[in-house]
This record gives C-alpha cells, structure tokens and sequence, in this order.
C-alpha cells in the first residue's frame, strides 16, 4: 500500500501512472536492502530545498556503495518535469530513489556500476498547523557507523525506526524520543527534535548517530536570522522534561508540535508557531 494517491513513477526513461513495479526479484536492492532515497515537498507551487535533497541522495547511494546516475540538477529538472501534472494547490511527496541491481562475485556487495534510479511522487496532504503529537522514551536507539549506515537516508535503517514508532504506539503515544548510543537524545523515530527553554532553542548536536536533517538546518538558519538563540548541544532526556515547549522538524510536516513527553505536558509554544511561519515566509520569498 503507497503511502499516498494520485501517484506518478519515473523509471526507465518514462514518467507513469500509478504506483508502477521497479524492482525485481533478485535485484540486489530487494533481497539484500542497498536502497536509498530522500524525500522532498512542494505546496502551493513551490518545492523548497530541492536540490539539497537531491544532492543527498546522490551522497546516500555512494554511502551504500553505489554510483549516481543522474546529477542533482537532472532531478530537479526530472521532478518538475512530474509536478507539472499536479494542481499548485496540490501537497506532493517527492522521493527520488537508488538501488542496486547486481552484486560483486561475492553477491553482498552491490556492484556499483549497475546502480538503478527511479523517482516516485505522491499526493500528501501537509498536516495542519494544529497538529501536534505526543512522545514517549523507546528500548531501542540509534545506531552508529561502526555498525549501520547512519550517513546514509537508507531503507534498511527504517525497521529500527519502525519497531521505535510501533513500542510508542503501543503505549498509547503518538512518537518515541530516542537515545544514542550514549544515552543522550538523538532525535525521534521520524523527525529531528527541537526544545525550547527560557526564550532560546536548543536542539542535539549532530554526533553522526542520526541525519541532522536539511529541513532541521534551515529552521536553525531562520531561527538565527530572526535573532533567535539556537544551541546544538548534547542534550538529555531531564533536558526535555524540562522544557518550556518542544517540537519536530521533518520533511513532511515541516514543524510539529508536542504536547507532551510521556507526563510532562506542554503547550504549544510561539517558538513552535515562529519556526513554521519563518519557514513558509523564506519558502515562498525564495521560490
């Protein structure tokens, strides 16, 4: 099931309708996982920070071992090329796509030069600006390169993720806020993280543990720009408990609200209300 409607594939030279088959059997991305992808937005005509998103998951497929196929410039090109089938007033998912054909003799190592490109866009509404979510501390953390491609926007990082969101759920919260390896908080199962105490924002330093997200950055730049103190700092979870408000930056709601870790309740706060409107204002002045 796709997690959107009114779907177009882009494979093999040809743009079609509809969630199409890509991937074969014994393609080396569908039995030993070497795929990647980045997601990107348009709303209201417009799709901020596209290039950056295809630049990364060109720096995605080369993590993973494979070798690019289009620039970042085609993407881009590609991608407006697909929204020109959608209404301005159209929310749409854009998510180009890497895998893996073949392997090396060994079969594990994905052979680089058979590297396969696909982009997908879907209709996803943007959640409204009165949606917040609720967050709860998970069992599970964050890998790290030692032992898992965190500088990489990989599929097979997303089972972690998913078990993280699934323990939440089961406890009857909407996200988990989750550790790294050392304990401290790196981010939630699906969004980076943001805190607010005293007027200044703090959000976790990026330590190589989860993707310091394109969307995370330019809210800091904003933030900054608009005179707001920002820290990237190691940050625990007492930190959160804390706080005076707290939000989630993400691809595909931009901001989020939080309106409470595990008892802690918040309000949603103006620096949550700040970010999101700093955010619309710099998309539509730079488009």
């Amino acid at each position: 099931m796709a997690a959107g409607t009114n779907i177009r594939t882009y494979f093999e030279g040809t743009w079609h309708d509809g969630n199409v088959p890509i991937m074969r059997a014994a393609d080396h991305g569908s039995w030993l996982g070497s795929t990647v992808f980045d997601g990107a937005r348009y709303f209201d005509g417009i799709a901020p920070d596209l290039l950056p998103h295809c630049t990364r998951v060109n720096a995605s497929a080369r993590a993973l071992m494979m070798e690019p196929t289009m620039t970042p410039e085609e993407m881009v090109n590609l991608a407006w090329e697909g929204l020109a089938a959608y209404s301005s007033k159209t929310a749409v998912y854009i998510r180009p796509m890497y895998w893996a054909v073949d392997g090396d003799p060994t079969a594990i190592v994905p052979a680089a030069e058979t590297t396969a490109f696909a982009m997908c866009l879907e209709k996803i509404p943007m959640p409204s600006h009165k949606h917040a979510t609720t967050l709860t501390q998970t069992r599970f953390r964050r890998p790290v390169l030692e032992d898992n491609v965190v500088n990489a926007k990989a599929g097979c990082l997303y089972p972690n993720n998913a078990r993280m969101l699934a323990e939440a759920r089961s406890k009857g919260f909407g996200n988990a806020l989750v550790a790294d390896v050392a304990g401290n908080v790196a981010e939630t199962a699906t969004a980076n993280v943001f805190m607010v105490k005293d007027g200044e924002v703090f959000t976790p330093i990026a330590n190589g543990t989860f993707l310091s997200g394109i969307t995370r950055a330019r809210h800091i730049k904003n933030l900054r720009a608009d005179g707001v103190t920002v820290h990237e700092q190691v940050l625990s979870f007492d930190h959160f408990r804390d706080a005076d408000e707290v939000f989630l930056s993400g691809n595909m709601a931009k901001v989020t609200a939080v309106s409470a870790f595990d008892d802690r309740q918040y309000q949603a706060g103006p620096l949550a209300r700040r970010t999101r409107d700093l955010y619309w204002d710099w998309a539509h002045s730079s488009a």
